[in-house]
């Protein structure tokens, strides 16, 4: 240990630091500094943990502690007040900030760019901010929000007022914007408890391998060592999953390790770095055997069962109408291809985390940052043996989650060891551990075959989708159900025969990802459409325009669309776009799109929420979904406000298991949908108090309860009735212009929202999930080698940067949804749907190359971006 002296904020400071400390521990942990994140430690590549070091930003996680002696460290926390302001506000007038999770650095490299005095263009500023790691925003708004700090700094105007109230289509701003853009509002590795344990996980070093024994005794000896767990400590029912529960969350003696990202067993120590220490020590003897890692070798005869709880085969899902075979033969035009897509990591920058601590009644709390708290209520409760009101569930609204966080992680080992250990426990996860652990987006084998007659209008299509669902189901069965109902797009296809099966294998698990199989189908149905349109001798809005659906026509799935089909209106929106283009002799594709807001499929859905009336002129507003970066609950204030007529500081949302709110994961562009629904529900019944002369002084203590109830969508092809496979659709055009070199330039995305309740932020979802959708087109994968992920490293991954992405215009088409809230429904998902199969059309029209794989890493639009650039050691054996 060496003693260390330094100035932190301005003021003198020491610590004992061990020789191989990165500062970032210190900062975070002996310093209690939150502002500085731990999102890649020790990459160096996200900035989430970025400080000034003698004035020049440096990241914390590629310093050592020993480094500091002598120097001058600020963080946010060092700021002035009204500097701080100044970039709250910022952001917050700009909508530059969704999870949140990267801001503070983010904002902290600002105000270094902006102190010196120069006047910058915004290319030269998304440039500056490259060592900056942004999975929500799409870049543009944060880029908007620098050039108003740059602009008040030079003597220009303050940054626009925040619009502090408003309902229904106002601006309001982040429901605790200015807490997240300054690092202040916590996140689950934030929060401490007094008597606080670290956590650590012992993890499978096979893709498949018999447990042999797990001998803990060297990890329970090292001092400092609190608790060990393994399976034989579970008190209740090791398996869990969100169908089938089929996924252990501790593997025994005896049983098959099925992926990386299985535990072996859980740490609790006295400090972080004792935990991992003790990891190490657990000693594991494995029998290694050969994985299954291809799905179409799974699901052959013959194939080792993979799961002992499901057969190989996860599911099948089947449409079928009209006589294809006869329609292709009779088609002027029929073309036929194999379309395929990449696993893809979500990326979300905060790591997953859980607290747990035990309660003075006997409960346990649990803080936690995952898509559904009532889901993780009811499985800790299951693993633990007890009932479900022993376990209170809270969410801390997370740092970016796009489907990764919906399946439990490490909630119930933390539980665990919260119990055994007596006292509160924090388990965090590495970069490393959070990509072996959680579910990743479907990698898709799709055969398409589609005909349309002389005038190019579509005529049949046979299909055939195959999924790599890794060793545990999550929700695989049902991407592939989205995927096959979604299969032919958002176009009248009198004719189909669509197959869809997931299949078990020992890669990682795959599961729910922003776009839920429908980004995946849309690549194949948009190039399809592009080969025809050739054939047909039309252009590609032409050929679109003939075929897009409008109300009255009937979806994949054989649902008749009656109502808010906004399609014909997107693809209207972009013709200017599209027309400029063109004359201007650009490279230009583009591609339509479709996504289900609500589960649908004959699932039985709720939307619940309570207003609670509390002292000092409070209103809680409690809902059962989760605030992971999308503005869900900025989003339910204005749909109170918009009610009552309250003034929105009134309201104070909170997500916990107070009151059962229960309604399954944030998932499937529903949380708007439902929860707005149920927050209007309450919202009348308190509106109704009010008009009646109550004042909120007079309620204290009342609740309010909404809720509806959605139970009339239908499962697979009812044979005679009425089929509603979902509640509504959102509907895209999004068109792809490259620049002479082949390169990205711009982007237009026209959206059919229903009614942007928030139309700032539903900009900035679209941008954001259009930066998600260009990165899934170009550079990102997660290639694995004999089950393990070919990489960790971020750059790798493919993520795209600020310098990378072009120019968005997003025009929002406002189709009214009688269903939703004012007219609303989710855009969550779409906004990546159509991006790669417009993509792919810009790259085709550039150099006649029709790419059908992802990532179209071979083109010039990707060569242009310097992420993404995977060694191609042995890709040969790469899944």
């Amino acid at each position: 240990m060496k003693t260390i002296q330094f100035k932190l904020n301005g003021e003198a400071r020491q610590f004992e630091a061990p020789a191989d400390q990165l500062f970032l521990e210190a900062l975070r942990e002996t310093f209690g500094i939150k502002s500085v994140k731990a999102g890649c430690s020790p990459q160096r590549e996200c900035g989430s943990c970025l400080m000034l070091f003698d004035g020049q930003p440096k990241l914390a996680c590629a310093v050592r502690s020993e480094q500091v002696e002598g120097r001058s460290i600020t963080t946010l926390e060092g700021v002035s007040d009204n500097e701080r302001r100044l970039y709250a506000d910022a952001f917050q007038a700009a909508a530059g900030l969704q999870c949140g999770f990267c801001t503070p650095g983010l904002v902290l490299r600002i105000k270094w760019i902006t102190d010196q005095g120069e006047r910058l263009g915004r290319a030269e500023l998304a440039k500056l901010i490259d060592g900056h790691l942004c999975r929500c925003t799409g870049y543009a708004k944060i880029l908007d929000a620098v050039e108003m700090i740059q602009d008040a700094k030079l003597g220009g105007a303050a940054p626009s007022p925040v619009v502090e109230d408003g309902g229904v289509g106002k601006r309001l701003r982040r429901y605790q914007g200015a807490e997240l853009a300054l690092g202040i509002r916590p996140f689950v590795a934030d929060i401490d408890a007094p008597g606080l344990l670290y956590g650590a996980v012992v993890l499978s070093r096979h893709a498949r391998a018999r447990i042999v024994r797990v001998d803990v005794s060297k990890a329970l000896a090292l001092p400092g060592i609190a608790g060990v767990a393994t399976a034989a400590d579970v008190p209740g029912d090791r398996w869990v999953g969100q169908i089938y529960a089929d996924w252990p969350v501790l593997v025994a003696e005896g049983e098959e390790a099925r992926t990386v990202g299985d535990v072996l067993a859980a740490v609790a120590a006295e400090t972080p770095r004792l935990a991992r220490e003790a990891a190490a020590l657990v000693e594991v003897e494995y029998e290694p055997l050969p994985p299954v890692l291809d799905p179409a070798e799974s699901i052959a005869m013959g194939a080792p069962q993979i799961n002992p709880r499901h057969a190989n085969v996860l599911s099948t899902t089947a449409y079928a109408r009209g006589d294809v075979e006869a329609a292709l033969a009779a088609s002027a035009h029929v073309v036929s291809g194999e379309w395929r897509t990449q696993r893809i990591e979500h990326l979300f920058l905060e790591p997953e985390a859980c607290l747990a601590r035990p309660l003075p009644d006997g409960r346990l709390h649990v803080l936690t940052q995952s898509q559904g708290i009532f889901e993780d209520r009811r499985q800790i409760a299951a693993v633990l043996g007890e009932p479900e009101a022993q376990v209170f569930v809270e969410l801390v609204p997370n740092g970016g989650a796009f489907g990764g966080k919906e399946d439990m992680t490490i909630q119930a080992q933390t539980a665990l060891l919260a119990r055994l250990t007596g006292r509160p426990v924090r388990i965090e996860l590495t970069r490393e551990e959070s990509i072996r652990m959680h579910p990743k987006r479907h990698p898709l084998t799709m055969t398409y075959t589609v005909g349309c007659d002389a005038d190019g209008r579509l005529t049949a299509a046979k299909i055939r989708i195959l999924g790599d669902s890794g060793a545990y189901a999550s929700v695989g069965g049902k991407v592939l159900e989205r995927a096959a109902g979604h299969a032919c797009g958002p176009y009248r296809m009198p004719a189909l025969d669509v197959e869809a099966i997931a299949a078990y294998t020992n890669n990682p698990p795959c599961g729910a990802m922003r776009g839920f199989g429908v980004n995946q189908t849309s690549f194949a149905i948009e190039g399809a459409i592009d080969l025809l349109a050739a054939k047909a001798g039309l252009d590609g809005w032409e050929m679109r325009f003939r075929n897009i659906v409008q109300v009255g026509d009937m979806t994949t799935t054989g649902q008749t669309l009656e109502k808010s089909v906004g399609a014909e209106r997107t693809l209207l929106a972009v013709k200017p776009a599209w027309d400029a283009a063109r004359k201007a002799g650009r490279a230009v594709g583009i591609a339509c799109g479709v996504k289900n807001s609500g589960l649908g499929n004959g699932a039985i859905e709720y939307g619940r929420a309570r207003l609670t009336v509390e002292s000092g002129g409070i209103v809680g507003l409690y809902t059962g979904f989760t605030e992971m970066g999308q503005g869900l609950l900025t989003i339910l204030t204005q749909c109170a406000v918009e009610v009552t007529g309250l003034p929105a500081a009134v309201f104070r949302p909170r997500v916990d298991s107070r009151f059962e709110l229960g309604c399954g994961e944030t998932t499937g562009s529903r949380g708007s949908l439902l929860a707005g629904r149920a927050t209007i529900d309450a919202a009348q019944k308190l509106k109704a108090d009010l008009d009646a002369g109550r004042t909120l002084a007079d309620l204290v203590g009342t609740v309010y309860a909404g809720e509806v109830r959605i139970d009339d969508t239908t499962g697979g092809q009812p044979k005679g009735g009425r089929v509603k496979t979902h509640t509504t659709y959102g509907f895209a055009t999004q068109v792809v212009v490259l620049n002479e070199k082949g390169a990205l330039e711009k982007v237009i995305a026209a959206h059919d929202v229903g009614r942007a309740l928030n139309p700032q932020q539903c900009e900035a979802q679209i941008e954001g999930a259009v930066h998600m959708g260009l990165g899934y087109a170009l550079t990102e994968e997660l290639p694995c080698k004999d089950g393990w992920p070919v990489t960790f490293k971020l750059r790798e991954l493919g993520v795209l940067r600020a310098q990378h992405m072009p120019e968005v215009e997003v025009i929002l088409v406002e189709e009214h949804e009688p269903e939703g809230p004012f007219g609303a429904k989710g855009v969550g998902e779409i906004g990546l749907v159509p991006t790669a199969g417009a993509v792919a059309g810009a790259l085709a029209a550039f150099d006649g190359v029709r790419r059908t794989r992802l990532p179209m890493k071979d083109s010039p639009a990707a060569r242009a971006i310097n992420v993404g650039r995977i060694p191609d050691r042995e890709r040969d054996r790469w899944r």
